[in-house]
């Protein structure tokens, strides 16, 4: 089974939902010529052109309120925010609109939107690039969360989340996009809400998401 590595599962993701769902499109920071901060949209600008890449302003409120009304109208929209940090710009907007227009619109409306977030400190980049903030979104009614903890997940939970049909915040550790793992290359998914046993024992039981799961498993290795 090939290894590839998490930034290259991302790229795998997006890629295959521009190409497969005409109604896709990326809106975000610096994700078209320069690539994306982390360089999981590189060459994307080229390969589906400006209507599908788009290139935003620094205004989170905007451009997520933009993708909520685009998801509204049809269209799915897949929202980058370049830090989980920079989404609280935007916190009206998620928790108050698009985690809600299903429910006050009586089901007339949809909010089929992912946000594309980066969580997670290690990386030198001060308080304001490096609070892990999943917890709060978490907790909020009609917002789903996705934190996946490896190449394999990255991939099979994107799949997954591109059939929602309400907002999902999809959120990757920064210090993850090198790290590498086996991916098939034949289709396949990972559930939502399923815990995935990652390595058996009998003696007890550690729960973790994300990078943690990495930090877990080397600990079992020991």
């Amino acid at each position: 089974m090939p290894e590839i590595t998490y930034r290259e599962a991302m790229a795998r993701a997006l890629r295959e939902g521009l190409t497969e769902d005409e109604n896709m499109f990326i809106i975000g920071e610096d994700i078209g010529a320069y690539g994306g901060a982390y360089a999981v949209t590189k060459g994307f600008l080229d390969e589906f052109g400006p209507r599908r890449i788009v290139e935003s302003p620094i205004s989170e409120s905007g451009f997520v309120g933009l993708g909520t009304g685009a998801a509204m109208s049809g269209l799915h929209p897949v929202v980058e925010v370049m830090t989980i940090n920079f989404t609280l710009v935007a916190m009206d907007q998620i928790v108050n609109h698009a985690a809600k227009i299903r429910y006050m619109s009586g089901g007339q409306f949809n909010v089929p939107m992912i946000i594309r977030t980066v969580t997670g400190g290690g990386a030198q980049l001060a308080a304001t690039h490096s609070q892990s903030l999943e917890g709060w979104y978490a907790s909020v009614p009609g917002l789903k969360v996705v934190v996946p903890a490896t190449p394999h997940d990255a991939l099979g939970l994107f799949r997954s989340v591109r059939q929602e049909q309400d907002p999902v915040m999809f959120i990757e550790h920064i210090l993850l996009y090198s790290t590498k793992g086996e991916v098939p290359d034949d289709y396949f998914t990972v559930p939502l809400g399923r815990a995935d046993v990652k390595r058996s024992g009998d003696d007890f039981t550690i729960v973790a998401y994300s990078r943690m799961v990495q930090i877990a498993l080397a600990a079992a290795d020991k």
